[in-house]
């Protein structure tokens, strides 16, 4: 079957022993997309070493890339992850790229550079790991290897958030200073795998803040009405330790849980009202209300 056939996961075609190939089964799947400063072909022979000597898992990855002319078509590999990358020798779309550069945490600097970039690769997870977190791990895992070509940042259109690619360059594992992999796991939520968004809303008396990207994780997004932007850290880490507890536990939550999220802190969670339209989307948005622990609904057990 050639790469080609592979790469979409072709049903009708017999699959070459031990070659790889998409899931063709998997619809909708997670992506991320890497950005460069200048259009540059990829190096497959460097890709495929990168990514080898990423992390101990990924020491039999395999790379192949298209070898037909036109647009760079390639997959990657290890264990039962699968992903496809197609790269453009051109800047993402202006306004996505904004969505995404605008609300994430890093130096204007860089943003500046990043905003200027002038070629992207997106890797979509086409592999056979059901857990969506793992998946967005194995996405990670590509962009470290391509960190090390020279890439710039790491974007989740999805979640509206971007990230400076050097956060996944793995050398720190080589220093001893811990599991590059499982520091890709382990990351806050908010901070690529879902968003977290700071906005004015007119009439509103204080700054609304929401994620992104938890519908990707079969879960809703969580919004609030801070008194002002000197919160977003604190529900940056609200948001991310309670998303973290749905994901792990397989949990739900709805209109009407409450919860206690801090020593003497407790939230209660309701769908948005008609007035919040600028909740909308693209999955279920819950806001949070801080409340009194007199206020805890006890649930049976």
């Amino acid at each position: 079957m050639s790469i080609f056939s592979r790469f979409f996961g072709r049903k009708d075609e017999p699959s070459d022993t031990g070659a790889l190939v998409a899931n063709p089964d998997l619809e909708d799947p997670v992506a991320l997309t890497v950005l460069f400063a200048q259009p540059q072909p990829i190096d497959i022979a460097a890709f495929g070493q990168a990514l080898r000597a990423y992390h101990r898992s990924t020491a039999d990855a395999r790379c192949e890339m298209s070898p037909d002319p036109g647009p760079f078509i390639a997959l990657a590999g290890w264990r039962n992850h699968v992903v496809r990358l197609v790269g453009f020798d051109a800047p993402m779309p202006a306004d996505a790229l904004e969505t995404c550069v605008g609300p994430a945490h890093y130096p204007q600097e860089l943003k500046a550079q990043v905003r200027a970039h002038r070629g992207h690769l997106i890797l979509y997870y086409a592999g056979r790991e059901a857990s969506v977190l793992e998946q967005y791990v194995a996405l990670a895992t590509v962009a470290g290897a391509l960190a090390r070509l020279g890439a710039l940042a790491v974007v989740n259109e999805a979640a509206h958030t971007s990230m400076p690619a050097a956060v996944f360059d793995a050398e720190f594992e080589v220093e001893g200073e811990g599991d590059s992999i499982e520091l890709l796991r382990e990351l806050d939520l908010p901070a690529l795998y879902c968003g977290f968004v700071k906005y004015d809303v007119e009439g509103a008396p204080g700054v609304w803040m929401r994620t992104y990207g938890a519908d990707r994780f079969g879960h809703p997004d969580f919004a609030v009405l801070a008194e002002g932007h000197h919160e977003g850290e604190t529900y940056f880490q609200l948001f991310g330790n309670v998303l973290r507890y749905l994901v792990d536990s397989g949990a739900e939550m709805g209109a009407g849980h409450t919860m206690q999220v801090g020593e003497d802190r407790f939230m209660r969670l309701r769908a948005p009202a008609e007035t919040e339209y600028f909740l909308d989307g693209p999955g279920t948005v819950m806001v949070a209300e801080m409340i009194g622990a007199d206020e805890i609904v006890q649930r049976p057990h």
